[in-house]
This record gives structure tokens, sequence and C-alpha cells, in this order.
């Protein structure tokens, strides 16, 4: 049986890369607590945990925060992100073929988030490197709630999460690594926007 601390911490992650908590949204462990129905230790607990994986901001004066990112932090991480994915295409493929959790084929009703972050995780897993895969595990995770607060910023996000995922499929490695590129190039010049949006909608929480 799960320990209420960590059904505290998968409950708050989920809701992270749902988009429930954006960017800016303060988190009030008490009101939490009631919520989930649990005393306010475990869940003050897993909020922590979660500040550890850079998911959430303790202000001391403030309590818990979804980061709110700068330009220079959101560049950094869309690049680290894309360095991450090219080192997995460069170990390549170490396990069998489409494993369970392999990214589904897209459609007018795909949550463009979600298989972008399964997708992502799908191509580290595959090099069966754990530090590799854990390090995109947690910088997809802190760029989820980015990529909710962006949607309709940027047109045509199903044909190129189409495509991203059609390379993956196919095992083309090198035409995957060049669309991985242009993906993260055309963030990386977003970024201004990006980050306006997410300020902007703060002020509004």
């Amino acid at each position: 049986m799960h320990s209420k601390r960590a059904v505290a911490y998968a409950q708050v992650r989920r809701a992270l890369q749902s988009g429930r908590y954006p960017p800016g949204q303060r988190i009030d462990p008490a009101k939490l607590a009631i919520e989930l129905k649990i005393s306010s230790t475990p869940v003050r607990f897993a909020l922590y945990r979660l500040v550890g994986e850079g998911l959430l901001i303790d202000h001391a004066r403030y309590g818990f925060q979804v980061p709110l990112l700068t330009e220079v932090a959101l560049r950094d991480l869309y690049d680290w992100m894309e360095r991450l994915l090219r080192m997995a295409c460069d170990i390549g493929v170490a396990l069998v073929p489409h494993a369970p959790g392999e990214p589904e084929s897209t459609s007018a009703a795909t949550d463009v988030v979600k298989q972008t972050w399964k997708l992502f995780d799908a191509i580290a897993r595959a090099t069966a490197h754990w530090s590799l895969h854990h390090a995109v595990r947690q910088t997809n995770d802190r760029l989820a709630p980015v990529r909710r607060a962006k949607h309709g910023l940027l047109d045509g996000l199903d044909e190129e999460l189409a495509e991203l995922t059609l390379h993956w499929q196919q095992r083309d490695l090198a035409a995957l690594q060049t669309a991985l590129h242009a993906y993260h190039v055309r963030r990386i010049q977003a970024v201004p926007r990006i980050v306006a949006v997410m300020h902007e909608r703060s002020r509004q929480v």
C-alpha cells in the first residue's frame, strides 16, 4: 500500500503535468491536505520532494510555487533537453522495439503535451542508461507546465509531433536528431513570447 507521502507526491506531480498548477501558481499545503483528505505533514514532505526535483520553489515567506521561469532559464532548459535527447539518439536503442509505454500514433484528439512527454521518455528509456533516462524525466517534468502554458502560441504542433513520432517508430535516429533540433530551435526562438505569456497569466491566477 502506498504511503500518504507517496500518494500526495504522485497526485501533485500529475497535477503539474496536466497544467492544473500553471507557472507562477502558489500551492497552499493546508488546502492541498484538505483536498487530498490527509494530514498536512505528508503533504509537506511531498512538496519538499518536488522542490528537490526542481518542480516547485519554496519561498520562505510565500510558501510553495510552480517556477515562473526567466528567459535565460527557459532557454537553458530547452537546450538541456535537446542535448539529452541527442545523446540518447547517439547511444541508440538498447531495448526491444515498441516497448510498453511507447507513444501512441497521433490523431486530431491527441494531447500533444502528454504525448510529447511520453515520446521523449521512450527515447531516453530505450538507451537502457538509467542516469540519462532519469535526467530526461526530470527535464520533461520541469517543461510540462511550460508546454501547457504556451499552448496556442505555436502552430502545427500536431504535425510536428507526428513527424517526431514517425521517425522514432521507424528508428530513423538521424532524421529524429534533425527533427529534434528543429523542434528545440523553434521553441528557443519563441522564448520571449512564451515567458511573457506565462508572466501575464501568472498575474491572473
